[in-house]
């Protein structure tokens, strides 16, 4: 278990990053470039391939029709997973691989696997009926939610330090999914279109509109639910710590499970009956639907209470006004001053209260998997990145949520900055006394972070406590 200060000090002239022999020597494909360069290639050649496989089975007409209709629930859900992610945001290149994996990767994958038990299932039962109720029922769940699931695994591997819980789990796995079925509609929006084009059927009666409801209007979440399982059980493997492998490995694997049974149970509905589509719907989707986004919701609300929770010890060094962690602890608040900012500085000053609010519900959240017992080897270097992210902004951040404190807040009392007494710690630092024997390091007598490296100093001259309410 890493170990870190529980009284953070202020930063004096240190410098991070890799060492430039590290860069020098390294292997041409451990380089940045080349590994974004090898995934935009797969993710173009599969969107390349998909678009002409969709082409092919729908038409040229049929597909700019499918597109335009498949297109349709694609900003309300992205905005609905925006929504849910607003504590700490995910970085828009997770979310555009994540789409970018649905749409392209995950499609083909499903499109060719699908294809091919199918064929083989009727060709092995001579049975081309049941062969199409079995490639429904068990081979496409299993194909397509794998499927889906490896962009989850991916950002969970090699986008460690933005995946850092159940939100990020929910946001990548449904993000994944919007873009799964966006193409699947085209696919078979597209299809209903050409169907109707040889019978003639037109308006509410045809097999577009049909398919346009069910899939569009009825279910437009059905897809994000069920991978949102699999991002569940990747969010909760991601609030363990480092050394629990086999429930590391145990719960995405469980959730990956409950998304391919869902989405069984799901596509076998047709066959329970003429109102078995209509009876599973009700009772199953809406409710799982509606538990799982009552889910989502009170987990971002327990990650606010701990940006409250967490920040006053950057408050109690100086990294931070005192009122800043309850601002940075309310939606309200931190939309109030990124408005501010944006009204009166511009909207530069806006995105840098926006970096500003993330950076430091990041470093709470850090601090946080810290005192839990659950802190990354990295812990010391992460935390330092942060803090100066902060102090770069500190400037066009502070003023925009000095005023934002005021205006949700204003009767709030201000507690004074002082060193606070740390739960589980069991005594309160005191600057320039020494610490009692076991204790964490005080400021002023804290060690070097690593052999050879200078501790944070603290400012020759503290910084003044600030009180917005004041007048």
């Amino acid at each position: 278990m890493s170990t870190f200060p529980a009284y953070p000090t202020h930063p004096g002239g240190l410098t991070g990053g890799p060492a430039e022999g590290a860069l020098r020597h390294a292997h041409w494909w451990q380089r940045k470039w080349v590994r974004y360069g090898a995934l935009i290639t797969l993710l173009a050649l599969s969107g390349l391939v998909i678009l002409a496989l969709v082409r092919q089975q729908t038409g040229t007409e049929g597909f700019l029709v499918g597109l335009g209709l498949a297109v349709l629930p694609v900003p309300l859900l992205v905005a609905a997973f925006r929504w849910l992610d607003r504590v700490e945001p995910s970085p828009w290149r997770n979310l555009l691989f994540a789409f970018a994996w649905g749409a392209c990767a995950a499609a083909l994958i499903a499109i060719v696997a699908n294809s091919f038990a199918t064929r083989w299932i009727a060709t092995a039962t001579a049975d081309p009926s049941s062969a199409d109720t079995l490639g429904a029922t068990l081979i496409a769940p299993v194909v397509e939610e794998s499927a889906k699931a490896a962009a989850v695994l991916l950002v969970f591997l090699f986008r460690r330090r933005d995946f850092t819980g159940i939100v990020d789990g929910v946001v990548i796995a449904g993000i994944t999914a919007t873009g799964f079925a966006f193409t699947e509609n085209i696919l078979y929006i597209g299809t209903a279109f050409g169907t109707d084009q040889l019978s003639g059927d037109r308006g509410l009666a045809s097999v577009t509109a049909a398919t346009f409801f069910v899939r569009v209007v009825m279910s437009p979440f059905a897809h994000p639910l069920f991978t949102v399982l699999t991002g569940i059980g990747f969010g909760v493997a991601a609030l363990s710590a480092e050394r629990q492998h086999v429930r590391r490995v145990l719960l995405p694997l469980t959730g990956l499970l409950l998304a391919m049974g869902m989405h069984s149970m799901w596509n076998g509905s047709s066959n329970f009956g003429e109102y078995g589509f209509y009876a599973v719907y009700g009772a199953f989707m809406v409710p799982a639907f509606g538990l799982l986004t009552f889910l989502v919701i009170w987990t971002r609300q327990r990650e606010l209470k701990t940006v409250r929770t967490e920040l006053p010890a950057y408050a109690a060094a100086g990294w931070l006004t005192a009122p800043e962690p309850y601002v940075l602890g309310s939606m309200k608040a931190r939309r109030l001053a990124r408005e501010y900012a944006a009204h009166h500085f511009g909207k530069a000053a806006a995105r840098s209260v926006a970096e500003y609010e993330a950076y430091a519900t990041s470093l709470a959240f850090l601090r946080h998997r810290g005192r839990s017992g659950r802190a990354n080897p990295d812990f010391v270097v992460r935390e330092r990145e942060l803090l100066q992210e902060l102090w770069r902004r500190r400037e066009v951040a502070r003023p925009s949520l000095a005023y934002a404190a005021h205006r949700a807040a204003p009767s709030v009392p201000v507690p004074p900055q002082l060193p606070p007494s740390w739960p589980g710690y069991g005594y309160t630092p005191v600057p320039g006394q020494p610490n009692p024997a076991g204790a964490p390091p005080n400021p002023a007598s804290a060690p070097p972070y690593a052999a050879g490296a200078t501790p944070y100093p603290a400012p020759a001259t503290p910084y003044p406590t600030y009180n917005p309410y004041q007048s």
